[in-house]
């Protein structure tokens, strides 16, 4: 009894497994196909960004953050924050001309990863855009409301600049706060940028993703992070940090100069700017629902589309009254740091899957469900070769210095499952590096043991990287934009998330975790056993092995096998 209960329960736990660890396949057909309405060119994307990154930050966040975390430091603040984002966008950027569906990070990581992390990011990304907060005429109000705000900013940094007072910064000092409060103010800053995921997110609406979204995504956080830094250091010259006030910062500094006219004048950007931020916000999350509830993983209420406006509108609705809510109930300053958190979380996923998917095999999951086993050697857009037990792609280099050193550690793993492992110890010491980091100083300072821990710790990572480099990267498929230095790149965005994730307090980290265990509720009770890969298994066979005891490693792929079936078949053909 007892050895039968634990293959039942060993059977049990491993068909979950496979259940979490599936991917959804998309063929190259499918990709460009969808109920919605491809109306957006590339400017109304680009101003859209823009629009849903220059909000409450910048007339809000801004002096918050300069008064008690950073000073004139947050400059800096702004600056790492929008680094950050950009190698974070550089990935977007790569999926979101691989893959032009609604639903962002979310369908990246189903199609990359599997759809239990799928879920995880969609579940924060619907905390992050009802936090945050129909089509084309929406984007014509976006592009209007969007320039005037543009107008308004430049406004600010010419006015500004003319009554700059550098003696704000000599006297006052620069970083108030130290360091530490440059890179608190950073992780708080974060929240300034997370608009650009909604440029991903229009993708299934766009006229040309795959040159809108990596254009509209690089120059909107470009253009955003310009204005955001000169914003913050015109704040700081025109008044003493220790004065300015969180919740009026711009209209309070001119208010102290005597100029009410210049007062008015931030007061229409600031009304353009929360409602660009709010269209933004309500233009994401219902896609984001939508793309979930297809796939079955929420409640099948949010996979409809009006089909007269060809816009989900429950969930449009259902997204207005949450973001109320929630907005009556927290204060900003705990809604930014809540939000952060997981689109933090979201932003290193993504990042992690382009290693992942970029050194996959040629066999990779944008699969049709009707091909045949030959077919999907020669017609997967990621296959390089017209034999795939031939391709390249996912296995060690046979060349190079480091070949030698690196065929006695990795050359007989499968194709792919070096680089995925190396990718999850890469993560997993990236956290252990920054909390280890954050915590030292304060419970022992720089002891022997800290800086050989420290030592450890970047070495493996740095061994990581090395052995991730020393495969062969899969090119297939990436006619358009793609992420350079890869996988130096996403690693760095990794390592650059998770550090600003540390730096937010343990109240925030609380909320996430309640959150987190309110959505695996709804994906283990709901999502599991409704998701369209579960009631058509068929769909991701050619990723994992029909017997459960021949199932590949995670990363891995099989070489295909011909049964007598298929042979018989053939011949009756």
């Amino acid at each position: 009894m007892p050895r039968s209960r634990d293959k039942i329960l060993g059977q049990v736990f491993s068909g979950i497994c496979s259940k979490m660890n599936r991917t959804k396949p998309l063929s190259s057909e499918d990709v460009m196909v969808t109920p919605l309405r491809r109306c957006l060119n590339t400017f109304d994307i680009t101003l859209l960004g823009i629009g849903h990154m220059v909000g409450a930050g910048i007339y809000v966040l801004v002096g918050t953050v300069a008064k008690d975390q950073a000073g004139p430091g947050i400059i800096i603040s702004f600056l790492i924050a929008g680094v950050t984002s950009m190698l974070a966008a550089l990935c977007y950027a790569e999926f979101g001309t691989r893959i032009p569906k609604a639903g962002s990070a979310y369908v990246y990581t189903y199609v990359s990863v599997g759809e239990f992390w799928a879920f995880i990011i969609g579940w924060n990304i619907i905390l992050e855009h009802m936090i945050g907060t129909g089509v084309k005429f929406a984007s014509w109000i976006n592009s209007g409301l969007t320039l005037v705000n543009l107008v308004v900013i430049s406004f600010v940094v010419g006015l500004g600049l003319y009554y700059a007072d550098l003696d704000n910064w000599t006297n006052y000092g620069f970083l108030p706060y130290g360091f530490s409060g440059v890179i608190s103010g950073a992780a708080t800053c974060f929240y300034a940028f997370v608009g650009f995921d909604s440029i991903a997110t229009s993708g299934e609406e766009a006229k040309n993703p795959s040159f809108s979204i990596p254009v509209a995504t690089i120059l909107s956080l470009s253009i955003v992070c310009f204005g955001y830094v000169h914003v913050s250091g015109v704040l700081t010259l025109v008044i003493p940090y220790s004065q300015i006030e969180p919740t009026s910062a711009l209209s309070s500094a001119f208010g102290s100069l005597h100029l009410p006219w210049a007062q008015m004048f931030i007061g229409v950007g600031a009304l353009c700017g929360m409602t660009t931020t709010l269209l933004g916000s309500l233009f994401a999350l219902p896609r984001c629902m939508y793309a979930m509830a297809q796939d079955g993983l929420l409640f099948s209420c949010f996979g409809h589309v009006n089909k007269s406006t060809q816009v989900p509108l429950l969930n449009l609705a259902v997204s207005g009254v949450l973001t109320a809510i929630i907005a009556l109930l927290f204060d900003l300053e705990k809604l930014v740091e809540f939000m952060s958190i997981g689109t933090l979380l979201a932003y290193t996923i993504v990042s992690a899957s382009v290693i992942t998917l970029r050194y996959r095999p040629e066999l990779s999951p944008l699969l049709r469900e009707d091909s045949s086993m030959s077919d999907l050697a020669v017609n997967s857009p990621f296959t390089g070769v017209s034999d795939y037990s031939l391709g390249a792609a996912g296995r060690l280099k046979t060349y190079g210095p480091l070949h030698r050193f690196l065929d006695p550690l990795v050359g007989g793993c499968e194709p792919g499952a070096a680089v995925s492992s190396c990718v999850l110890i890469f993560s997993v010491f990236s956290a252990s590096l920054c909390v280890h980091l954050r915590v030292t100083p304060i419970y022992g300072g720089h002891d022997w043991w800290s800086i050989l821990t420290t030592i450890v710790i970047i070495l493996t990572m740095v061994g990581c990287v090395v052995v991730i480099d020393g495969h062969e990267q899969n090119h297939s498929g990436l006619q358009g934009f793609k992420v350079p230095l890869v996988p130096y790149v996403p690693a760095m965005s990794v390592l650059c998330n998770v550090e600003l994730m540390t730096h937010l307090n343990m109240l925030t980290w609380l909320r996430f975790v309640i959150w987190m265990a309110l959505g695996l509720l709804v994906y283990f009770l709901y999502g599991m056993h409704h998701s369209k890969e579960n009631r058509a298994a068929g769909t991701y066979s050619v990723l994992l092995s029909p017997s459960e005891s021949n199932k590949p490693k995670w990363g891995s792929i099989q070489t295909p096998t011909k049964s007598p079936d298929t042979e018989s078949e053939k011949n009756l053909q």
